[in-house]
C-alpha cells in the first residue's frame, strides 16, 4: 500500500497536517437532524407514535440511522435536548428511573453528626427515563438505544412504567419533606418531586432502537409502533452521501462505483453499515485519495483501502 499522507512508518518525527475530519466526526458532536433522510414509511410511523403517545421501536442494521430519527423529530418539534439511555446487558429499569447514593448519604451523616441537615437531595438524581417522565411544558424526547442488547426481563419490566407514565421513588415517599428538588439527568435543573411520586403530564416521545438480534414479548410489541428500516437502494444512498458530503462532478463517478459495490454486497448477504460507505467515500474521493479504480480487477491502492474500510461486520 503506497497511500501514506500522514503516517509513513519510518519512525522519523515530522510535522503533519491531519486536515479536517469527516463532518460526522467533529467534536463536540453535532446533531445530524438536518442531514437525515427519512426512508419511506418512517414519517408515518413517527406521526403515529406521536398521535397515540406510544414508543416507536425502530429495527434495522447497525449504521442505518435509527438513532438519528429522534434528533430530527426533537429538532423539528422543539422538544429540547434528547435524553439518551444506551442499553447494555447490565441495564436495569431502576437505574433508568433514578439513582440513589445510599452509602454517600450515610457517610455524610457520620461526618456531620447529629447536628447535620440530613438533606437527601444531593444523593438522588433522575435517570434518563425518570427525567423524561417529569412534568414539563413540552414532551421530552428519549432514545433507548439498542434495547435488544438488554437482559431478557428488561422489556417486560418497562411495561408498567410506559403504560402508566408514572413511578414512585420509595426513598422520597417516606422522607420527612413532602417536596424534594431532584437533579435531572444530564442537567443541573432540579424540578420538585412531591411525596416521591413522578407523574408525566405529556407522555415523552420515545424511540427504541434494535438491531434485530432478538425477539420481544408480544405484550411489549403491542405497546409500540414498530418500523423496520428498509434495505438501502442506490438512489437512497446517493441522497445520504449528498446530505453528508459535497461531491463534485469529478468525484461522482467514483462515488457511484462505491455505492453500487456497497449495494451488491448487501444483496449478497453481507452485513455492512451505511456509515462505512460514508467513510469509504470520504477517504476515496478526498484530495489525497489513493490511486486506482475500485472497479478494476487488479489490486491497487484504492481497492485495498476500500477493503479495509468496508469490511463485513458479522465477524472480526
Amino acid at each position: 500500500m503506497t497511500w501514506k499522507p500522514f503516517y509513513v512508518g519510518d519512525g522519523n518525527p515530522r510535522d503533519v497536517e491531519l486536515g479536517d475530519p469527516p463532518p460526522w466526526r467533529n467534536f463536540p458532536r453535532e446533531a445530524l437532524h438536518q442531514k437525515f433522510q427519512p426512508p419511506p414509511g418512517l414519517i408515518e410511523a413517527v406521526n403515529a407514535a406521536l398521535a397515540l403517545r406510544r414508543p416507536l421501536l425502530v429495527t434495522g442494521a447497525p449504521g442505518a440511522g435509527k438513532s438519528t430519527v429522534i434528533e430530527q423529530v426533537a429538532a423539528e418539534l422543539k422538544l429540547g435536548n434528547v435524553l439518551r439511555w444506551h442499553i447494555t446487558s447490565r441495564s436495569t429499569l431502576a437505574d433508568a428511573l433514578y439513582r440513589y447514593d445510599a452509602l454517600g448519604r450515610i457517610h455524610a451523616q457520620r461526618l456531620e453528626g447529629a447536628s447535620g441537615s440530613d438533606n437527601i437531595a444531593p444523593f438522588l438524581h433522575m435517570g434518563p427515563l425518570g427525567t423524561a417522565l417529569l412534568p414539563a411544558k413540552r414532551p421530552r424526547a428519549l432514545l433507548i438505544d439498542e434495547i435488544d442488547k438488554s437482559d431478557l426481563d428488561l422489556p417486560s419490566d418497562l411495561l408498567d412504567v410506559l403504560e402508566r407514565g408514572e413511578f414512585e421513588i420509595p426513598e422520597l415517599a417516606r422522607y420527612r419533606d413532602d417536596v424534594v428538588h431532584v437533579r435531572e439527568w444530564g442537567s443541573e435543573a432540579r424540578p420538585p418531586v412531591t411525596k416521591g411520586r413522578v407523574q408525566c403530564v405529556d407522555f415523552p416521545f420515545i424511540v427504541m432502537t434494535s438491531n434485530g438480534e432478538r425477539d420481544f414479548p408480544s405484550a411489549f410489541l403491542r405497546r409500540c409502533i414498530r418500523y423496520t428500516m428498509p434495505t438501502p437502494t442506490v438512489e437512497s444512498l446517493r441522497q445520504v452521501v449528498a446530505a453528508h458530503l459535497e461531491i463534485n462532478d469529478e468525484q461522482s463517478r467514483s462515488v457511484d462505483s462505491l455505492i453500487k459495490i456497497f449495494v451488491e454486497r448487501l444483496a449478497a448477504g453481507e452485513s455492512l453499515a451505511v456509515d462505512q460507505l460514508l467513510n469509504a467515500v470520504h477517504v476515496l474521493t478526498g484530495v489525497a485519495a489513493p490511486k486506482g479504480e475500485v472497479t478494476q480487477n487488479e489490486p491497487n491502492d484504492a481497492q485495498r483501502i476500500m477493503q479495509l474500510v468496508l469490511r463485513e461486520l458479522s465477524h472480526a
